[in-house]
């Protein structure tokens, strides 16, 4: 009888494969840039991938080596310790040990509200901007050049200047790889085509020499499983690596939110931000004890893993199976490698990330959206990762602000062939009905905004046809009240008084009336003419109003 494997575990059997294939050796990379032995990298995707895979929540999430972190710390650690050096790994490990205990704080202070900060817009420029960025990154591997920077404008501009240097044979193989990966990816998406074409490479590289031609390959990577050890630092170098740690968990809260939250979206999930944070401190625990560096959400590598098709965690336990064997048997092979290959299936990947379509049903539906999302992308591209997270989150606050600082407001009025109530901008001379104006402020009083709602109101009582003897605010929008605007607010109704206008607040909610109680509103206005339904106070208005014709 033929054994049937689950859809789902095929699947992501395959991509755990494919993702193998494709980060193995882009994390020895990453390796380097955090000044440290090639096989830490390797490390990284072993007990951290485990980690995360059994603590954290997000189904497509990769946490492994990343670049912005390696940077940050590698960065931040020049003058403590020679790089590479028995002390600098040592204080590689404690910061890394040092985060799983920041972001354990911050899990129990349920931070990963920060994500809410990012809006769908500024989630597709980013991961564009990575896109873009690590593109730009690989295009030297793949024509035999070395950058001197890892900003991505920089490097297009010592690209502009190295480009005749690039060695032709590895131009070609980089050309052949990246023809098959994407000719892999429209025919065979679910296939683990760069694990062929990685194993292609190193049987070149093996059997032909081509270092002997120029062609840049990874070289010797030394294997074994790790030492699960406690690094030791005194008190004051423990001290000065706090805010190289606090650093990197910022840039790991807000990543690896951003990247989670993105593929959550495009998938349809949930998203809980909080356990992803439990998740990632326990695999930045994980790393610490085994002689590796800090971890991180990738985009780059979740990306790689949801275009091979992975559907859960199981992908990356696959892939951390298949690290496990590399480890204690095939380390020889690796060395093989050319790096122009690795460098073009990392290429196709980042390809993969610029979202354009996106980018394109935010230009149709928003330009002012699709503007944020474009600089959130150059930013990532031209400054960096960890300051296009930042960019982002601004980005976003700054859009709700914007909108926050102007809202619409609108004037109530029955409609000619219903009589039902209609909305329609506030303009001068618009009445509801003779005599009576209903107000309506979408949004919340804050300083920014309450000098509006005063003008709106002057406007309207001044320019009115007939002369207004009674206002009614509709404040089912009003859900907060600050100082200032309370103060504006107070002041407003010491005028209209004064004008002799009865003012009536309707559709006030409990904590509205709290606000207007703590502010003293309700001292000026009066208990007696604020309402929890618009309607009643609607017709408290209409009463005032015939009260008031009605005298001699």
């Amino acid at each position: 009888m033929r054994l049937k494997w689950p859809d789902g575990l095929r699947r992501d059997m395959l991509a755990g494969f494919s993702l193998a294939s494709m980060n193995i050796a882009q994390v020895m990379g990453y390796a380097r840039i955090a000044g440290m032995p090639a096989v830490s990298g390797l490390y990284t995707v072993l007990l951290p991938l485990v980690a995360f895979a059994l603590f954290g929540a997000s189904r497509h999430l990769v946490v492994a080596a990343d670049s912005a972190t390696a940077a940050i710390f590698s960065s931040g650690l020049v003058g403590l310790a020679p790089a590479g050096s028995a002390s600098y790994m040592a204080l590689v490990s404690a910061i890394a040990l040092l985060n799983a205990c920041f972001l354990l704080v911050a899990r129990l202070c349920r931070l990963g509200f920060l994500a809410d900060f990012l809006s769908r817009t500024v989630l597709v420029g980013f991961l564009t901007g990575v896109g873009v960025q690590v593109g730009i990154g690989m295009v030297f591997d793949m024509l035999g050049l070395v950058s001197t920077s890892r900003n991505g404008a920089v490097q297009l501009l010592e690209l502009s200047h190295l480009w005749p240097r690039a060695h032709g044979l590895t131009i070609a193989l980089s050309v052949a790889a990246c023809a098959v990966l994407l000719a892999g990816q429209w025919l065979l998406p679910r296939w683990p085509v760069a694990l062929l074409v990685a194993g292609v490479g190193m049987a070149l590289g093996w059997g032909c020499g081509l270092p002997a031609h120029g062609v840049a390959v990874l070289g010797p990577v030394h294997g074994g499983l790790p030492s699960l050890r406690v690094p030791l630092v005194d008190w004051n170098t423990l001290l000065a690596l706090l805010p190289i740690s606090a650093s990197c968990v910022f840039v790991i809260i807000a990543q690896s939110a951003a990247t989670s939250r993105a593929y959550a979206y495009r998938f349809g999930e949930t998203v809980d931000e909080n356990r992803d944070i439990l998740g990632l401190s326990a695999a930045n625990a994980a790393a610490g004890l085994t002689g590796t560096f800090t971890v991180n959400g990738s985009p780059t590598q979740t990306a790689m893993a949801v275009r091979a098709g992975a559907t859960s965690q199981r992908a990356q336990l696959v892939f951390a199976g298949i690290t496990l064997c590399v480890l204690l048997f095939l380390t020889g092979p690796l060395q093989y490698l050319p790096r122009c290959i690795l460098a073009s299936v990392v290429f196709c990947v980042a390809v993969g990330m610029v979202d354009v379509a996106g980018l394109v049903r935010i230009r149709r539906e928003s330009p002012g959206e699709c503007a944020l999302a474009l600089v959130t992308a150059a930013t990532v591209v031209s400054v960096g990762v960890e300051q296009g997270i930042f960019i982002a989150i601004a980005l976003s606050l700054f859009r709700h602000v914007h909108h926050s600082y102007k809202p619409h407001t609108l004037v109530l009025r029955p409609d000619a062939a219903t009589g039902a109530m209609e909305a329609e901008p506030v303009a001068a001379g618009v009445q509801t009905e003779p005599g009576l104006v209903i107000y309506r402020f979408c949004a919340d009083l804050f300083y920014a905004n309450c000098t509006l709602f005063a003008d709106d109101i002057a406007l309207l009582v001044s320019t009115a046809r007939q002369p207004v003897r009674c206002l009614v605010v509709d404040c089912s929008a009003i859900t907060d009240i600050d100082y200032s605007a309370a103060a504006v607010v107070r002041d407003v109704l010491v005028r209209l008084q004064a004008r002799q206008v009865h003012v009536f607040f309707g559709r006030v909610a409990p904590y509205a009336l709290a606000d207007m109680e703590r502010h003293r509103i309700t001292l000026v206005l009066g208990h007696e003419n604020i309402y929890p339904q618009l309607h009643v106070a609607i017709a408290a208005a209409r009463a005032a109003y015939a009260q008031a014709v009605s005298r001699p």
